[in-house]
């Protein structure tokens, strides 16, 4: 339940708009999908971006137009929050498939504006029945990563269907026919591809063309489509058609998951290309087997405010409270630049040291959640951070369950890679009821490996669990297991203030996802950031590493020098992320806020841009 904190101060009042003419998002900019009752005009078929829009009726933000679009017209036509995130959800399977679809799984946080509540759903994809900790192991050597990535063993148990069904049958209003008509009318009729999804599908070339299934669908002709050109993709059209009108049960239990278990037992691949794809193993009894799970949040206090979460197997719930108490007893609002980011990098740092060797799924390891966000534990880990000087990478982590100020347990666990393309979607509906959703395939394009005939990816999510212990020696909560969820970095949030939300985030970005939704956090609460600009603020990104990661505009800045001083190391990171969020204001407003540039801006929209608030 979310219930006002009292043990600290009631937080400064948060920021809300940075330029009153640049919120409106009117009609106008809605493609014909969005207006009420109209079909997909070829015409309008993308609407303009826009990173910031502020109304009433309830918001939408999204990485993409056509996708914040579908949640609009879903909540146009009297859905809540949650039809609106699987509409815009599903519309991304279409519009952004090389970062997620039905193919993969995602965590989905929920308010309850009745109740006052907030709710999670984990819908990660869960490895094969048959598999154990030797998954990734072949003659007692590692798979090579690269093999790994693309193949079938990669695959895990899809849960997206399973998270949509739950969440509309748990929280929603209509029917999941009902909300894939809009993407299901755009996958019909095609989106325009943007230089983006070029560019992306370009990276991607050399493997897609070596599935012919894949190529069929992302290299018309045999190349990249051209930007401004019409991809369509009337495979998934079907396969949405028959899942609104038979229930996720055709996956799960019909031909679609069918279809699913003999992709991955059996790659299709070009015999010309001469590519060895290595199977999976994934069965139907796995899909029949499988779950989203319902569960309770994270939760934490700062500055007053309740921050809700999403717990294990995610690591983002946990790490970014354990972060954010860190911080507490200190005055972000009063520092300079240059200390303001120094104990922002090392309290990611240190949480990350804790996250690596503590954090797993929590039907097979012992995660001490509540220690990891308590306050107690963080303030035994904050004496670490010096504010003229830099912890060593990689930093041991403490003990949660018995902790000791700055004390350390056992050998340092660094943080593996983990896919960045991810997508996040934030949604707000005229009651009051928020989601705060990221869903992925894992990488760009996932496997690779397009299911014939149903015009949908399938995730390499199985490649975020260690393939080996990544300290000898130490136990890592993290390995391969039988029906086990690889643990991942997604961090959606939803941010109470007195039980009425103040504002909702996310972002992709693999491991980076916990330090975007962090800074982006810190850089609205205690810096006085508009949420719109505390989105498009230059990124750091602290992972336990021996360098940070600097967008450019830090590394450009005199501040690198500054931070270099005192021992800080860097590196380049042309960009990290790709958030999304919305935030309600005093006067019944929603604003809606995405990014201004990162992955090609994002899209944020509102039912309706003037006029009365509704009643409620």
């Amino acid at each position: 339940m979310a219930r006002p904190r009292t043990k600290k101060p009631p937080h400064r009042r948060l920021p809300v708009l940075a330029a009153a003419a640049s919120l409106v998002v009117g009609l106008g900019a809605l493609p014909a999908a969005a207006q009420p009752g109209g079909p997909l005009a070829e015409a309008d078929r993308t609407p303009a971006k826009t990173p910031v829009a502020a109304g009433y009726g309830g918001a939408v933000a999204s990485v993409d137009a056509d996708a914040s679009a579908a949640g609009i017209e879903v909540l146009r036509k009297g859905g809540n929050a949650v039809d609106a995130a699987v509409a815009t959800a599903a519309a991304l399977g279409v519009t952004e498939p090389y970062s997620a679809g039905i193919g993969g799984g995602g965590y989905f946080v929920h308010y309850d504006a009745k109740r006052h509540q907030v709710s999670t759903i984990d819908g990660r994809e869960r490895a094969p029945l048959s598999a154990d900790k030797n998954l990734f192991l072949e003659k007692g050597k590692p798979v090579p990563f690269a093999d790994a990535v693309t193949s079938g063993l990669s695959v895990g148990t899809p849960g997206t269907p399973a998270t949509w069904d739950t969440a509309l049958r748990t929280w929603g209003t209509r029917s999941l026919a009902q909300v894939l008509r809009p993407a299901e009318r755009i996958a019909r009729s095609g989106f325009t591809v943007d230089a983006t999804f070029r560019r992306q599908t370009a990276d991607n070339e050399a493997r897609f063309k070596d599935f012919p299934a894949t190529a069929k669908l992302f290299l018309p002709g045999g190349r990249p489509p051209a930007v401004g050109s019409t991809l369509k993709n009337p495979d998934l059209a079907r396969t949405y058609a028959l899942l609104g009108e038979r229930g996720v049960g055709a996956l799960y239990r019909g031909e679609v998951g069918r279809d699913i278990v003999r992709t991955v037992r059996k790659p299709p691949v070009d015999p010309a290309s001469g590519r060895v794809a290595r199977p999976g193993d994934l069965t139907e009894r796995d899909l029949r087997e499988y779950a989203a799970k319902r569960q309770a949040p994270t939760r934490t206090s700062y500055r007053g405010l309740d921050v809700y979460g999403i717990g294990p197997s995610s690591s983002g719930g946990t790490t970014v409270a354990e972060a954010l108490n860190i911080l507490e007893k200190g005055d972000l609002s009063k520092l300079d630049a240059k200390t303001y980011l120094h104990r922002y990098i090392e309290a990611s740092r240190i949480a990350f040291a804790d996250r690596n060797r503590w954090v797993g799924d929590p039907a097979f390891e012992s995660v001490p959640t509540k220690a990891l966000t308590s306050q107690r534990y963080a303030d035994s880990r904050a004496c670490l951070i010096k504010d003229g000087a830099v912890l060593t990478s990689p930093l041991a982590p403490g003990d949660p369950r018995r902790p000791v100020p700055c004390g350390a347990h056992g050998k340092a666990a660094p943080t593996p890679y983990e896919g960045e393309h991810t997508t996040h979607l934030t949604v707000a509906d005229k009651w009051g009821n928020v989601v705060a959703y990221t869903l992925t395939i894992e990488q760009t394009g996932g496997s690779g490996i397009t299911v014939p005939g149903r015009g949908f990816l399938l995730n390499n999510e199985l490649t975020d669990f260690s393939f080996v212990p990544v300290t000898p020696g130490v136990h890592d909560p993290n390995l391969p297991g039988p029906g086990k969820r690889p643990r991942s970095s997604v961090s959606p949030t939803i941010v109470l203030d007195h039980g009425r939300p103040a504002f909702a985030l996310g972002s992709p970005g693999g491991a980076t996802i916990i330090t975007t939704a962090l800074q982006t956090l810190l850089n609205h609460v205690d810096r006085g950031m508009p949420l719109v600009d505390a989105i498009a603020a230059p990124r750091a990104s602290q992972r336990n590493a021996a360098a940070t990661e600097l967008e450019p505009d830090l590394w450009n800045s005199p501040l690198r020098g500054r931070l270099e001083a005192i021992g800080h190391t860097f590196k380049l990171n042309p960009e990290i992320g790709a958030a999304t969020g919305v935030q309600l204001l005093p006067d019944g407003r929603w604003v809606a806020a995405a990014e201004r540039t990162r992955r090609g801006g994002g899209s944020a929209m509102v039912v309706r841009p003037s006029g009365k608030p509704p009643v409620r």
